[in-house]
């Protein structure tokens, strides 16, 4: 094999490499976008707000987390995660001493009639459904992002491809010409030694 067919053979396969990656790439963005606009949209439209900046709701050292969003609206992953982690799962934790929604809901299945259990199982159920749907929005919400800067990988490298498979192409034709102009010089030689 020639080494103009090896330029041809490997700017091909580079060259369609860099296409997938390049179109593979445009389906990863699409996919970011879509992932990203359903959280924001989603937890947009439950209308969930911060605490405003000084409120006594953020007060405590526990709330410190809480207090970059101070006042605005919920429409990330990221506030997701940290309204989750920062201020329902607090609060949870102060409803039955630290008692996990699984825990309070055996012993409220235990005792029907004890009020304060049944409160408390309510309470904690509506809490960790609330704060494991946030969560979600958060695992989506970084897939999003993970997703986007996967695309922007795809890209670079297919461009990075795209550009070598060119170069490939342009030092195959390079090798056909310095061929022909081997063997021309070597026909000179021969007819200059015949003569």
């Amino acid at each position: 094999m020639t080494r103009k067919t090896v330029d041809i053979v490997v700017s091909t396969i580079g060259l369609v490499a860099a296409v997938a990656l390049i179109v593979v790439g445009v389906v990863a963005w699409v996919g970011h976008d879509f992932i990203d606009t359903q959280v924001h949209d989603q937890l947009a439209s439950q209308r969930i707000f911060f605490p405003p900046k000084g409120s006594p709701a953020i007060a405590g050292p526990q709330f410190a987390a809480m207090r970059q969003y101070a006042g605005q609206q919920l429409v990330t992953g990221q506030q997701a995660k940290t309204y989750a982690d920062h201020f329902i799962a607090v609060h949870l934790s102060e409803v039955a001493g630290g008692k996990t929604y699984a825990q309070v809901s055996a012993e409220a299945l235990a005792n029907p009639k004890n009020a304060t259990l049944q409160g408390q199982a309510d309470t904690l159920f509506k809490g960790t459904a609330l704060r494991g749907l946030l969560l979600n929005a958060y695992a989506f919400g970084t897939t999003a992002r993970l997703v986007g800067y996967a695309a922007i990988v795809m890209w670079i490298s297919g461009g990075v491809l795209l550009v070598l498979s060119v170069l490939g192409y342009v030092h195959a034709s390079r090798e056909t010409a310095a061929g022909t102009r081997v063997q021309a010089v070597g026909r000179e030689s021969t007819e200059s030694k015949a003569a």
